[in-house]
């Protein structure tokens, strides 16, 4: 599906699926990038994680020939800190198509900045209504968070999201089906670093360094939009990945 025609299943086709992907693990299942990484530079525990659970289109690392020398943006949006037009700016001037993650508060406080995502030729992706952590939710009351959210931006921004990044990362084997089962793919990260944090931040050159310290193919960059040192480096950042060989994709389902 495009952006334009992820026509998600209704609540009432859903019904028959819960009591089914209820019966799947509920356990959060613990992860993260790790330090421990494969001679190609993919960390060990996305490798592994994508072999468990790549069959519910779920993205912790672009595995595959198809995805050789490519890498992938994304930025998760849970408020605006003043920087995200910046962003959009230098990814203009780079020619560079990022994946931008937003909850329904930050879509109805923002929408300027989410039609200009849009219009610029972005995806926009479903990181939830309310920033739950998704394991805990029943499947009636997860299926709500992103269908919520989902009815919001196609209804006043006419486009329907069709990429998911859960709250916190925090994923199950049900949740994962669940988002499957909607028509949604869940993209996670490959590489990501402590930049959520405004008050907390990085020097530039300590930051670009983090983000270009492990380049592998098919990598899934997680940034942080309220960093605003990720708004000071991204044009170098993206100039040092180009440099060393790998091209930024969009992110297709």
């Amino acid at each position: 599906p495009t952006p334009t025609d992820n026509e998600i299943a209704s609540k009432e086709a859903m019904s028959t699926k819960f009591a089914e992907i209820n019966s799947l693990d509920t356990a959060q299942v613990p992860w993260g990038p790790g330090t421990n990484f494969n001679s190609d530079g993919k960390p060990t525990a996305c490798r592994l994680l994508q072999a468990d659970y790549g069959a519910y289109d779920a993205d912790f690392v672009r595995s595959g020939d198809a995805f050789a020398g490519k890498v992938f943006l994304t930025f998760d949006e849970g408020y605006e800190n003043g920087y995200t037009a910046s962003i959009l700016d230098t990814l203009k001037e780079k020619d560079v198509s990022a994946v931008f993650f937003v909850t329904l508060p930050y879509v109805k406080s923002e929408p300027e900045l989410v039609k200009r995502m849009i219009d610029e030729g972005h995806i926009v992706g479903n990181h939830s209504a309310r920033h739950p952590n998704m394991t805990t939710e029943a499947p009636a009351d997860a299926y709500d968070e992103v269908a919520d959210l989902h009815a919001y931006v196609k209804e006043n921004f006419g486009y329907e999201m069709f990429l998911f990044r859960p709250p916190e990362g925090a994923f199950s084997e049900r949740t994962l089906a669940l988002l499957q089962k909607m028509g949604y793919r869940s993209v996670f990260w490959s590489f990501a670093y402590k930049d959520w944090d405004p008050e907390n931040q990085y020097d530039c050159d300590t930051a670009l360094a983090k983000a270009t310290g492990s380049l592998h193919s098919g990598e899934i960059f997680l940034l942080h939009a309220v960093s605003s040192t990720n708004d000071a480096i991204l044009g170098d950042f993206i100039d040092t990945v180009r440099a060393a060989g790998y091209t930024f994709e969009r992110y297709e389902q």
